[in-house]
């Protein structure tokens, strides 16, 4: 038993040094750094930060925690990205964080959802309420009700981010193919997801704000 509790306390206490590290990186974090480490970020994401192809995720307004993760994630080896090869591989934490916050002050991109009244009908349902009989929680409930994320949970904004971005995501959490989510909750949620639900939600959270 006692070598149990000394087992846990260790274990929170690495917790704690791990979160406080963080803590200083993100208060340290400083955007005109970000820019200068950001500027071949422009080729594939906008110079704004919104890129110009559905297949690119547009960066400007990101959660600047989410972000950090995704390119700390990317250089570890954590999450695959063939695009990303190599673009992050000498990114110190710091970097990343700086990188995080130069995209986090931009202006989000304001979308617009296609005018489909089923698709649109169906996207809302599942952002907004979810699906009890297919054990879906509203997406609502950590992206919140418009779509701007909650940093201190590292959830990403989803307003107005490209819906083929956004399928394409929920393709690989289903598949398995994407898997840095915590405790797998993308991966359950995406996995009971239809194609069609996949559309509807990703159309809806485009025009989202």
């Amino acid at each position: 038993m006692r070598k149990l509790l000394a087992v846990l306390a260790i274990t929170m206490g690495a917790v704690g040094t791990v979160q406080a590290q963080s803590e200083d990186l993100r208060s340290n974090a400083d955007p005109s750094a970000g820019e200068e480490m950001a500027a071949s970020c422009a080729a594939c994401h906008g110079q704004e930060g919104i890129s110009s192809v559905g297949s690119f995720p547009n960066q400007a307004g990101q959660q600047m925690s989410y972000l950090a993760k995704q390119i700390m994630d990317i250089r570890d080896g954590h999450r695959e990205v063939a695009q990303m090869a190599g673009q992050v591989d000498d990114f110190s934490d710091q970097d990343a964080w700086d990188v995080a916050a130069y995209f986090a002050e931009m202006e989000p991109n304001i979308g617009q959802a296609e005018d489909d009244a089923e698709l649109l009908a169906r996207g809302q349902e599942l952002y907004r309420a979810g699906d009890i009989g297919l054990g879906i929680p509203a997406c609502s409930s950590c992206h919140s009700p418009t779509g701007q994320g909650l940093g201190t949970a590292v959830y990403p904004a989803l307003s107005g981010q490209h819906a083929e971005y956004t399928v394409s995501t929920l393709q690989d959490f289903a598949a398995g193919e994407r898997h840095n989510d915590p405790n797998a909750i993308m991966r359950d949620i995406a996995s009971k997801l239809s194609d069609r639900d996949m559309e509807a939600v990703a159309n809806y959270v485009l025009g989202l704000h």
